[in-house]
């Protein structure tokens, strides 16, 4: 009876086994089918946009040296009307930090995302009167998504500070203070530490670190002066963020982060989502690659015209399970250490 007992458990075990290798392979060309469309790792050189002239100006690379203090990525999608607004307001500030303190440098990365209004337009005008070198545009050519074009604008930065900003303005550009002495603060905390151990860690810049703006301090009034439908939505996406992602930053969508130029190599070349939840995605891979992610308090305004529609919940809650499945499974690989050239 014993060797007819073994055998039983044996089947029973490679039928399990079975089961578990058919779903597992199922899941993963359910990725591969469901991928984005938009690769945000392509060996295809990016250039710059020059209404000047025709000339092609081959995009920087985050890999290589930096240029600048501050790099400021504004993804752009049918933003004509917005824009401008948001623009003035940041360049008043640059410029007026820029005059007081000459060590200070800066410049700005629109990338277009397939808009179809006169969006591009708007950022030639800019171009035009504050120079490619401080104003630049990358174009995407098709809409890709939010994710993949703050990607695109991080991978081609030049600054030792790297700051996403929407193009709403919904953020005060005075508020990247507060995520700038925070990184300084702590970063110089642990650039002493690792210097001891490590000679290659010259500055706070060279320490992977992340700052998030937060508006989780205004959830409460949000809360009280929203539909029920759409705090019944907030808090349900709450809930699917913390099973795919974990807890930790309580506002994980404000789109107003800043990143050392370390993290953002680290981070973006990582990155695979393209649109709503590139953002959780962002703040699992810090998990994963032990780079620490301070949430900040930012003042922080509703502003008409969101892009958000019903649709983009259900894309939110889709994309919230390829993390799940992606890294859980092990399909999607966490690359460190990478060097690059440009």
């Amino acid at each position: 009876m014993a060797p007819q007992l073994h055998c039983g458990v044996d089947a029973k075990a490679r039928s399990r086994k079975r089961v578990s290798l058919c779903f597992d392979r199922i899941l993963f060309f359910s990725l591969l089918w469901l991928r984005p469309r938009c690769s945000l790792r392509t060996t295809t050189p990016s250039f710059l946009e020059n209404p000047s002239s025709l000339e092609k100006v081959r995009c920087p690379s985050v890999f290589g040296p930096p240029e600048k203090y501050l790099s400021l990525v504004i993804p752009a999608f049918d933003e004509e009307a917005r824009l401008p607004l948001t623009l003035d307001e940041t360049l008043r500030y640059l410029e007026g930090r820029a005059a007081v303190n000459k060590a200070f440098t800066y410049e700005i990365i629109i990338v277009d995302d397939g808009s179809r209004d006169n969006t591009v337009k708007v950022a030639f005008d800019y171009i035009k009167k504050y120079k490619m070198d401080n104003v630049r545009l990358i174009k995407q050519g098709v809409n890709c998504g939010k994710g993949a074009a703050v990607t695109k604008g991080a991978l081609c930065s030049r600054g030792e500070l790297i700051l996403m900003l929407d193009a709403d303005g919904a953020t005060k550009i005075t508020n990247l203070e507060k995520l700038e002495n925070a990184i300084l603060t702590y970063g110089e905390k642990i650039q002493k530490q690792k210097s001891l151990r490590d000679p290659s860690v010259e500055n706070i810049f060279d320490v992977p670190l992340v700052a998030c703006g937060s508006r989780a301090h205004l959830e409460q009034q949000a809360l009280a002066t929203r539909k029920w439908y759409r705090n019944f939505l907030m808090k349900g996406f709450h809930l699917c963020v913390l099973l795919a992602a974990g807890s930790g930053i309580r506002d994980t969508q404000c789109g107003f982060k800043m990143f050392t130029r370390s993290a953002a190599q680290q981070l973006f070349i990582n990155l695979r989502l393209t649109r709503w939840c590139f953002d959780v995605e962002l703040l699992y891979l810090c998990k994963r690659l032990g780079i620490p992610a301070l949430e900040i308090a930012v003042n922080w305004t509703e502003i008409p015209g969101s892009k958000l529609r019903m649709t983009s919940i259900l894309h939110m809650l889709f994309e919230l399970l390829l993390i799940r499945i992606g890294y859980g499974f092990n399909v999607w690989k966490i690359h460190q250490n990478l060097v690059q050239t440009s």
